[in-house]
């Protein structure tokens, strides 16, 4: 690529993208360019006539080579936008979702029907990640405190370098345990995004998520609701009269998801909040009051 501007660069590596089959090749082909060369949209079409140096131009040759070989731009990048907010990834951590917001959605719904968002609320987020639904929820509720939880100290640390970095670790906590077990005191509400996909299916997976998320965030056992058994009954016990819990579903899974939480005393307050593609994603249950 040496020697081309980096308009012609661009193109070429859209060109050399969508060749390979990659959604968003044009989209890809900017956001890489702009890492490679340090440049946001403006200023890669202001300088879209500069031709590359060679250092820029074998960057953006390394970043184009990982990509063609299945790493998502998010991870090569090293940061992804959640609800408006930009997150640090590690290799313990999920890249969030456009689907994931879904929780964040039905949670917000909820909490506005029955009560001031403004008003002092706990909240926690079970495998919080990059902490993503916990710090989404808290640019949201401004009197709530927020505790995120995950077995993984790595993934706790980026979660608290992204509290930090939105301007939400006065508001934000983060406890190494298992889903909900190392918490205790009552909260008004609990989301969560555990690992749903069943064992046999991870070999199926797109080399995006197999080959780059971590295993442990994606494993849900044998049928996919390992996870579920887990924390529903742990998290019904924290839950305040009143209370909520959220929790993010594959394909299918919204039906027995919701049995469990019968099972565990929460009621439903509605049908499962469905993602854009009409997946059944988001599914509550709430602790009755008295």
């Amino acid at each position: 690529m040496t020697g081309r501007s980096i308009d012609a660069a661009r193109r070429a590596l859209t060109a050399r993208l969508n060749a390979a089959g990659l959604d968003s090749a044009e989209l890809d082909a900017r956001l890489l360019v702009g890492h490679a060369l340090g440049l946001d949209l403006t200023g890669i079409i202001s300088a879209s006539r500069r031709e590359l140096t060679s250092g820029e131009s074998a960057r953006l040759e390394d970043l184009a080579r990982r990509r063609l070989a299945g790493e998502p731009v998010a991870r090569i990048l090293g940061h992804k936008e959640f609800w408006g907010l930009p997150l640090q990834l590690s290799p313990a951590t999920l890249v969030p979702r456009p689907d994931t917001e879904t929780v964040v959605e039905l949670a917000l719904e909820l909490l506005r029907a029955r009560t001031d968002l403004g008003r002092p609320m706990r909240i926690a987020d079970l495998g919080t990640g990059t902490g993503a639904i916990l710090l989404a929820l808290l640019s949201e509720l401004p009197g709530a405190q927020g505790t995120g939880t995950d077995i993984s100290e790595s993934a706790l640390e980026t979660a608290a370098y992204n509290a930090a970095r939105v301007g939400l670790s006065g508001r934000a906590i983060f406890v190494n345990c298992d889903y909900a077990s190392g918490l205790s005191g009552r909260f008004d509400l609990i989301v969560s995004n555990p690992p749903y996909i069943p064992s046999a299916d991870i070999a199926g997976l797109a080399t995006e998520v197999r080959d780059h998320d971590p295993l442990a965030a994606l494993d849900g056992g044998a049928d996919g609701l390992d996870a579920y058994r887990a924390l529903i009954p742990q998290a019904a016990s924290l839950l305040a009269p009143g209370g909520i819990l959220i929790v993010e579903a594959g394909q299918g899974q919204s039906g027995p998801i919701q049995a469990l939480m019968t099972t565990a005393g929460l009621a439903s307050p509605g049908p499962p909040k469905a993602d854009l593609g009409g997946i059944p994603r988001a599914v509550a249950g709430h602790k009755m009051a008295g």
